[in-house]
């Protein structure tokens, strides 16, 4: 295959997984507000999409800590880059699917090392790198967003809700929703700019150590905005519904701190996972808010899911790599058959589905039966 046309299948593909990323991670900044009813499901969705537009734009760090920190750009060409993303998408929609909040962000990673690894050797993965990078933020992030949540809830209610002040955390929440929508645009938007950049320094269009050009911030930016307006409504439920239940301070509390750590996150160049601090963050405030338990089985789930989500793509992207590295055929035949399992698991999310009217009841209509597989 000619160089020019993998680079552009490549870049192609990660605009794809962009946009599954967008759908896949809508819950992180807008489930507590539609479960507190602060928005509806479709103004929710729309202000996302605008602020994750926005805060793609107001930082390179996290981008080229993938293009030049993870692996090795000198070993590795732009077709090991498409058996990794088509990994990252796979798991993406199964853990759609399912209505698994799982980490976009380590599908990515997962699927970017398997491919390397299998394709490259093991001394073309920067391990060190991933153990500070997005191993350690990983363990830490919805650790120190659940802390932080805990306590802000434990002093909101104690200060404002036991004396009845609590006129203006419905409004309180609509801006710090919009904050923690503009903060995963800081970090997830940059995670697809990053491998995009990766690929063309892999092709030789780009020099080693260059940071992503206009072009692949304004088309990374578009496709997570897109994704994020389509909603992944399944995945909303679960982290606005199936955690605990969340009313106007304690999602206000939960946003809040999502946003600083993730924030803080982007500043210092680490692609954590928004998912995790977010789901941290509920849970959190649900410790922090006595008369709202959480469910901790549906807990055990998404901790379940995070721990299999960076080795699990990494072995569908070890699988495509693989392949890939045989050449044209094996690229073809990577890409007709991701294509095949992503059409597969849509007409599936058909037979069940699930969208903004289902919000509409005070008992939501979502399959839970598709979300209890992840347990088996």
């Amino acid at each position: 295959m000619e160089p020019s046309v993998l680079v552009v299948l490549v870049v192609a593909t990660a605009l794809i997984f962009d946009f599954t990323n967008g759908f896949h991670d809508t819950a992180n900044s807008m489930a507590t507000s539609i479960a507190t009813g602060a928005l509806r499901p479709k103004v929710a969705v729309t202000i996302s999409a605008v602020l994750n537009l926005v805060g793609a734009f107001l930082s390179v760090e996290v981008a080229k800590t993938i293009s030049n920190g993870l692996v090795d750009d000198s070993k590795i060409g732009p077709a090991i880059v498409f058996g990794g993303l088509v990994g990252a998408i796979v798991w993406n929609l199964i853990t759609w699917f399912v209505g698994l909040p799982s980490s976009s962000s380590h599908a990515l990673f997962g699927g970017l090392i398997g491919a390397t690894w299998v394709s490259a050797g093991t001394d073309s993965v920067h391990f060190g790198k991933i153990v500070e990078k997005v191993l350690v933020p990983a363990a830490l992030s919805p650790v120190l967003a659940g802390l932080v949540a805990m306590i802000v809830t434990y002093f909101v209610y104690r200060i404002f809700v036991r004396r009845g002040r609590t006129a203006g955390f419905r409004v309180g929440q609509i801006i710090s929703a919009s904050l923690v929508s503009l903060a995963h645009g800081t970090n997830d938007a940059q995670k697809t700019m990053g491998v995009i950049t990766l690929t063309m320094i892999t092709a030789g269009t780009l020099p080693a150590g260059a940071g992503p050009p206009l072009w692949v911030i304004v088309s990374a930016a578009l496709a997570l905005a897109l994704g994020t307006y389509l909603g992944g409504w399944r995945i909303t439920f679960t982290l606005g519904k199936g955690l605990t239940d969340i009313d106007g301070p304690q999602g206000f509390a939960a946003q809040t701190s999502s946003a600083a750590v993730i924030l803080a996150s982007t500043n210092f160049g680490f692609p954590l996972s928004t998912t995790h601090v977010c789901s941290g963050g509920i849970v959190g405030s649900g410790v922090g808010r006595n008369e709202s338990p959480v469910r901790w089985r549906t807990a055990g789930r998404m901790v379940t899911a995070w721990l299999f989500t960076l080795p699990a793509a990494a072995i569908v992207g070890a699988a495509a790599g693989l392949v890939t590295s045989t050449g044209t055929v094996g690229t073809i035949a990577v890409g007709v058959a991701g294509l095949a399992i992503g059409i597969g698991i849509y007409l599936l999310s058909r037979r069940s589905p699930v969208n903004a009217s289902s919000f509409a009841s005070p008992t939501p209509t979502v399959p839970e039966q598709e979300v209890g597989k992840i347990a088996a």
